[in-house]
Parts: structure tokens; C-alpha cells; sequence
């Protein structure tokens, strides 16, 4: 997803210019509890590979719409702190596509790639903005249930609310085309469709559209009779966005990524051979040891 070609980056921020609603999905009204439209979630909340009996058309319309709603409610409201947020990381597209993008990695993409977008986006909304904004990267280990992996996003922490807790805020660049399925149903290309392009909303509300969509594409799967990836169930994307983070500045991503050689590799260290102590062959000498280094 980083090593993008330019194409594919301008025709990501050429998207910008055809809707905001489009590239950012959200309607900025109402401040609803999460909990208000969660009701349903835990039917089919898991990853077992149990089979449904609910296949007949009805049941199967029903479905899709229920979970279409479900969608909808969660996407089309906002606080006023993701509004802003939402708001800056706009602006922050807007300036990196007036500007241009320029790729600072070890093999430089021409127009720009991902990361290097991740990193503008960013520094604006630290630099300019004023956020705490930093990029995280998520890494987790491999279990029974699914394989290792790591993932990059932009994250902001605020802590203006009235309650003395911090709010984290997820900015995820490329949000839809990480639930797309190729072969996927004409109901589940549908709910997808409803997606934005570019995510920005607290952890909370990511929690709620992660679990309805896997729920999603598990029954799109099952439905087609298509093995569901590891990669693609609901634990594996919730380490995602949800894990252990390392958290660092875009400066500091970006000296690094550039610093280091395409070739690098350590140094070795010289090493002591003991053997050549005159004490470890047969007594110990007047003179100093003698050193060798190999």
C-alpha cells in the first residue's frame, strides 16, 4: 500500500475535488452515543466458521439492510473535535496537492508514496494545525488465529475535553480499500461503497465500523462459499488500529527513512581471541599480553 506509484497517488488526491462527503463520509451533525447504534453488533460477532441456516432471500435482504443502517448511523454523526480534525486534515490535502508530493525514502517513487503522504499530512496538522499528531505503527505476533503483521496510520491525541482523558483520533488514508474484497457480493460492494476514502474519527466509532464490517465480509464469504483469510478477520483487523502502537513524529520517520543506506548493514564488531593470552598457553609472561583481533 506505501510503494504507490504517482498515479495512483493523484488520482487519490484528484478525488478530493469531486466531494468531501465522498472522500470523507461523514455528515458533520447530531452527537449520538456510540452505544445507540451498537444494539445488534454482537450477533455474529465471532470468527468460528459455524453455517447460518439464514439463507433464504428475506433473511438475506434483511441482512444487508439492517447492517446498511448500522453503517450509516455510525458514520453520519461526529463530535466537534473530529469535525475539526476532519476540518485540518482537508486543509492538509489540499496544500499537499497544490504543492506536490515528494517521495524521501530509500527508493524514491516519482510523485510521492504513501508514507511520504502520511508524513505531510502529519507534519500540517502538527506544524500548522497544532495538533499532537504523530504517526503510529501498529505490530503484532502471530497467534493460532491469525499471522504477524504491522500497520502505519496518522493519530492525534487530544486532551481539550472537559474530562481530564485523552481521545485518540484515527486518520487512516486509505480506509475503504482496507475492507474491499474483489469477489465480493453486489450487497457487500454496496456497503463498502458507503465508506469514505479517508477515515478520521475517534477510536470508539472505528471499534463499531470494524465490527460490522467483518461481520459483513464474513457473510459475503460464507455466502459464496470463499475461504475468509486470517488477514481479514476481526481480530486481525483490529490490531490494526487497536494494538500497541510505537508513536513517532514524521520528522523523525522521514530523517530515518532517508538516512539510511539502501545497502546498510551493521558493522561487526572485532572480536578478542583469548587463545592468544600467554597466560592460556602454558604461563604467564613478563611482557604484556598479546592481543589478536579477527
Amino acid at each position: 500500500m506505501d510503494r504507490q506509484n504517482s498515479d495512483d497517488i493523484m488520482r487519490f488526491l484528484d478525488g478530493m475535488a469531486s466531494s468531501d462527503d465522498v472522500l470523507f463520509g461523514f455528515l458533520d451533525e447530531g452527537n449520538q452515543s456510540l452505544e445507540d447504534f451498537s444494539v445488534n453488533l454482537n450477533a455474529g460477532e465471532d470468527d468460528g466458521d459455524e453455517d447460518d441456516n439464514n439463507n433464504n432471500s428475506e433473511d438475506n435482504k434483511a441482512f444487508w439492510q439492517e447492517h446498511e443502517q448500522l453503517l450509516q448511523g455510525t458514520l453520519y454523526r461526529t463530535s466537534s473535535i473530529e469535525t475539526k480534525i476532519r476540518q485540518a486534515t482537508k486543509e492538509a490535502l489540499k496544500q499537499v496537492k497544490s504543492k506536490g508530493l515528494y517521495c524521501v525514502c530509500r527508493r524514491p517513487v516519482d510523485g510521492g508514496c504513501r508514507s511520504c503522504l502520511r508524513g505531510e499530512i502529519s507534519r500540517h496538522l502538527r506544524d500548522v494545525a497544532g495538533y499532537d499528531c504523530v504517526i503510529s505503527k501498529s505490530k503484532w505476533r502471530s497467534c493460532q488465529d491469525i499471522p504477524a503483521g504491522e500497520h502505519e496510520f496518522i493519530e492525534i491525541v487530544d486532551r481539550s475535553g472537559s474530562k481530564k482523558s485523552e481521545m485518540r483520533v484515527v486518520i487512516e488514508l486509505s480506509f475503504r480499500a482496507e475492507f474491499e474484497i474483489a469477489k465480493g457480493s453486489e450487497e457487500y460492494k454496496r456497503l463498502i461503497s458507503r465508506l469514505p476514502e479517508v477515515y478520521v474519527g475517534k477510536t470508539e466509532r472505528l471499534r463499531s465500523l470494524i465490527k460490522i464490517l467483518c461481520i459483513a465480509g464474513k457473510k459475503c464469504l460464507r455466502d459464496k462459499k470463499m475461504h475468509m483469510a486470517p488477514w481479514r478477520k476481526h481480530k486481525y483487523m483490529q490490531a490494526k488500529w487497536l494494538g500497541t502502537c510505537d508513536r513517532s513524529s514524521s520528522l523523525e520517520a522521514s530523517v530515518s527513512e532517508a538516512m539510511e543506506p539502501e545497502n546498510w548493514v551493521p558493522v561487526a564488531k572485532p572480536r578478542v581471541s583469548m587463545l592468544n593470552y600467554d597466560g592460556l598457553l602454558g604461563g604467564f609472561s613478563a611482557g604484556p599480553a598479546t592481543v589478536a583481533v579477527v
